[in-house]
Formats: C-alpha cells, structure tokens, sequence
C-alpha cells in the first residue's frame, strides 16, 4: 500500500527536513518524495491528523516478551503488538527466558518467529552462561546468529573477573555488553529505594549505593580493558555523576534510564500497590532531577519503558512477595512526554531514535527520499486516558490505567506494512 503523509512535522536531526512540516509520500515501503504540498494519486492512503508530528521509528533496547517459556505473561504475538501500539518499530529483547537466549538456538528461534513481523525485534544474548554467572556464554556464536548485545538482564553480574574477561573477549567481534547494576551484598533483598518513604512504610530498603557501587566498578573494568560498556537502569545522582565523569574522560561509556526512573517517585508506593514494585526501585525526586539534566546533556543516552509483563499470580500478593516489573510499551511516550519538563521534544525523540540505534550498531534511519520507510507518526500534544483497551500485553500490571497523558502514538510504517491507532 502507498501512504501520503500530509502536513508532518519532521523530527529527524539526520534529515535535510528536520523542523520542517511537510508532505511524505511512501511507495512501497520506501520514501519517494518529500515536499511542502504532494497531491495525492490514486490507490493512495492519505494520513491526515491533528498537530502530526513524525520521526524515525522508536526503538526500545529492554524489552521482554518471555517467549519462549513464560508465553502466559506474553508471548513475540502479544508484544508485536503491544509495541506497534506505543509506536515502536525496534524492540531488543532481554535474555530472561526459559530457557534464557543462551546460545545461537534461541537467538535463532526468535529471529525466526519475527522476520516477518512490522516491527523489529533484536535478541540480547546472556553474558554468562544461563545467566549463572560462572562462565563467558557463547557470545561469538549468538552474535552471528544475529544477538545485537549481551547482558544477564537484572541479574548483576558480581563476578568482576567475568565481566572483565566478557569485555576484553566481546572485542574481537564487536560485540557490546549491557550491564545492570546492583551489589546484592549490599541492596539485600530490599524492596524499594531506602530512604524517608521506606522508613515510614517499615519496607525493608534498597539503598542507592548498591547501584553505584556497581556502576564504579564497571567504569573501572571499561577502562582498563578499554572496551564499550553500556550501563542500563541508571537511576541514581551519583551514578549519574559516575557516568557523566566517566564520559568527560573518553571512556566508551553509554547509559540508559527507564522511564519510569524519569517520571515516578518513591512516594507513590504509600498506598503498597505491587505495580509499583519495580528493579530499579523508584527514587526520590532529586533522583528524577539529576536523571533529567542527564538526558538533557547527553549523560544518559537513550530511555525504556522496561517492559516487564507478570501475571495476576506474580503481582496481586503482599508487597514483599510480588515480582518486580510493570508493562510499559503502550504508555511509554504518554508517561515520557508528559514528565519531561524542560527536556526538549527533538531530545526526547533522540534519544527514542538515533541513540539506541548508535549504541545497537543498527541501519540508520532517515527521513529523507529514497530511504526505506521507518517511521513513527504521533501527537505531543493529544491529551488522552491511558484505560485497559489501549493494552495489547497478555498482561495488566501497571498501576497507569486512568492515568492522564499529553502526548501519544498515532501509528507506525516500517518493514512495508503499516498500523494505525484507532
């Protein structure tokens, strides 16, 4: 099908259109011409809407879709979905599975189970074998079966020789370790951040230096193997500190926060509701600053929804038992744009887009003629309720339902096919 796009906003830092509003005509998954005014032919779909903005298609690199093994929560179908209806057109999927992508076996399985698929979907290998922490996996074989990177998810790796002999072994094939940071020695099993909120609820705490403990020795690993480390879930001052320092220095150091780290504070845990439980835990608001300065200045190089679907058994228990995660893809933009207070919208959309695809090692994307159609229509501006019937997940576990958004996914092209929200 042939679309024209009529008066967009283009929000693209790599095209010669970026800023501007103007007419897109796609024919046959490839962008045939852009300008102030096309008139449409026939056996064209024309797109017109409100306060159109669009922009390559929004990637996400922490995503679970639990296929194979826990299809119950979600399942690649389910999570398709659910992703082309936030607007993303590229999903890295964590390695968390049962069994985990361990080997070029699982790798392949779910590049199979996509290839047709309207969005892209990129595994991440484990870092350690099974995510056991004892041995290196097979990260040579998973990448050219097409892993874009490896990580044990939030299993933090406490090994630090492992992780050291990960980083020097991954450079012989370009490979990029992903690392979530938590020293367990120390975090304890607590619950929720440690801090007043904490204190007065009697939840056992998760202090702050657990992650930046971690994130300090995985700076030190990066530089002394002089090796890429991406350093997901940074949710802290300090760690954004540690991040910023490091960055200052030329280390090969990336970072990424979740939304919700950007959006939500600690204190909404007083009402003990499960969906809140999250890992990273929520913080305090000086937290949410320092994490939006770092987006702001580039410290913090892309966002994620971390979508984590869990089933009624997993969350509707006493708070100290529930799993950790909230589903996100739906309401991702909605949450982000809504809590991004002096965050620039083309910053916003930066670092959805081009980053995430830079950090990935993944085709760029353009909005410019001749170029494959990859892109993400929204409205910044479109106030609506987030209510169950815009969920797509298998599962329900998020505490946002009724809440109020600005801004919102109109629909995505990618992969010469098309969806719309209704």
């Amino acid at each position: 099908m042939n679309i024209l796009i009529k008066q967009a906003h283009i929000i693209d830092s790599n095209s010669a259109h970026n800023d501007k509003v103007m007419d897109v005509l796609i024919e046959n998954g490839v962008i045939k011409s852009i300008k102030s005014k096309i008139i449409p032919e026939k056996n064209v779909k024309v797109i017109e809407s409100e306060n159109l903005h669009i922009s390559n298609g929004w990637v996400d690199m922490q995503v679970s879709f639990c296929d194979p093994g826990f299809e119950h929560k979600e399942d690649l179908e389910s999570g398709i979905k659910a992703a082309a209806s936030g607007g993303f057109t590229g999903v890295a999927l964590v390695s968390s599975t049962n069994p985990t992508i361990h080997s070029k076996a699982e790798v392949l399985y779910i590049k199979n189970k996509t290839a047709d698929a309207i969005i892209d979907v990129y595994p991440i290998g484990t870092l350690s074998n099974k995510q056991e922490g004892q041995d290196i996996s097979e990260m040579y074989d998973m990448k050219m079966a097409g892993a874009v990177a490896f990580s044990d998810d939030k299993k933090a790796v406490g090994n630090a020789g492992l992780l050291m002999r990960a980083l020097l072994y991954a450079q012989n094939f370009d490979g990029l370790i992903l690392t979530h940071c938590d020293e367990k020695t120390v975090s304890n099993g607590g619950k929720m951040n440690e801090g007043i909120v904490s204190t007065q609820l009697g939840l056992k705490g998760m202090p702050a230096l657990a992650e930046e403990l971690m994130v300090d020795r995985n700076i030190f690993l990066a530089e002394y193997t002089n090796a890429p480390i991406h350093i997901s879930n940074v949710s802290t001052q300090k760690s954004v500190e540690l991040i910023r320092n490091a960055k200052a220095k030329g280390l090969k150091v990336t970072a990424s926060a979740t939304i919700y780290n950007l959006a939500m504070e600690d204190s909404l845990l007083n009402g003990f509701d499960s969906n809140y439980k999250l890992n990273p835990p929520l913080r305090t608001k000086a937290d949410i600053d320092a994490i939006k300065k770092a987006v702001s200045d580039g410290t913090i190089d892309t966002l994620t929804c971390d979508h984590r679907p869990q089933d009624i058994e997993s969350k509707e228990l006493e708070f100290d038992y529930a799993s950790n995660g909230m589903i996100g893809l739906e309401s991702a933009f909605g949450l982000l744009n809504s809590n991004r207070g002096k965050i620039k919208l083309a910053t916003i959309i930066e670092a959805i887009t081009c980053n995430p695809r830079k950090i990935l090692k993944l085709k760029e994307s353009k909005i410019a003629e001749g170029e494959t159609a990859n892109i993400t229509l929204f409205n910044p501006d479109k106030e609506w309720v987030f209510e169950k019937k815009h969920i797509h997940s298998k599962s329900l576990n998020t505490p946002l339902i009724g809440a109020k958004f600005t801004g919102k996914s109109i629909g995505i092209i990618n992969n010469k096919q098309s969806y719309f929200n209704k």
